[in-house]
């Protein structure tokens, strides 16, 4: 049996009730990094055997873990924050698992995206998952110009030694876009900073950008709409005090 088991992303009480009953279960750790993952058996008194599963050996440790389940043990996978598979190594081993008709739960818990989408304000009805950027300028100016163009709200992780190189390209591309910069979550030093490329952009240029981001564009509908909030607000009032109409 297979267990996609979600971690804390920063904090390390942010861990379901479920998700420790399953790792106290569990035969075997499957860990993107067994050191990061001993750090959290550690502090919730769990001593289980591990084995790394990463982007460089997930191909020939699938085979090994289904074997192993077939003989009947009880494999937990976790990554080094958050839900495997979501930007993480995972996927593979999970495909091939239910292709071997091995059953597989799936627990719910920690993601970045959804509790930076949560807390950045932007409109949730909708979303669009871009995942990491790339690291060409290249293609990372043309995913930025196709998710501004979209009518939702686009989520990307992004490292604190690109972020600034993004917020260029957003300048570039479309510099009233409305952006939200989402740090640190869950940790001591969370914080979302929200405004145009060039506003967090000169935030920047006196704060080094330290720890993992989160970076959330408004889609074209939220910008429609505050576009004519605006305009509203700035039509002069007629004698009942009403908006003139344009």
């Amino acid at each position: 049996m297979l267990s996609i088991v979600p971690t804390p992303i920063g904090n390390l009480g942010d861990i379901t009730l479920r998700a420790l009953e399953t790792l106290h279960a569990c035969d075997l750790v499957a860990a993107e990094d067994t050191r990061h993952t001993g750090i959290l058996l550690k502090h919730h008194g769990i001593s289980k055997p591990q084995t790394s599963l990463h982007e460089h050996n997930e191909a020939s440790r699938a085979a090994d873990l289904i074997q192993r389940m077939r003989e009947g043990l009880h494999v937990a996978l976790v990554s080094d924050a958050g839900t495997p598979a979501i930007s993480d190594p995972g996927s593979r081993l999970i495909r091939e698992t239910r292709l071997a008709g091995l059953p597989i739960e799936v627990l719910p818990g920690p993601c970045a995206a959804i509790t930076a989408l949560v807390g950045s304000g932007f409109d949730t009805s909708s979303f669009y998952f871009g995942g990491f950027l790339p690291n060409k300028s290249g293609r990372r100016a043309r995913i930025l110009t196709e998710a501004l163009a979209l009518s939702h709200t686009s989520v990307f992780y992004e490292s604190p030694h690109r972020i600034l190189k993004t917020l260029e390209a957003l300048n570039a591309i479309d510099p009233a876009c409305e952006v939200c910069v989402a740090r640190e979550l869950t940790k001591h030093f969370e914080e979302f900073l929200q405004g145009t490329p060039l506003q967090l952009l000169t935030h920047f240029q006196t704060r080094t950008p330290k720890g993992e981001f989160c970076l959330l564009l408004a889609g074209q509908d939220a910008r429609a709409k505050r576009l004519a909030t605006d305009i509203r607000a700035a039509l002069p009032s007629g004698p009942d005090g009403q908006r003139a109409e344009g």
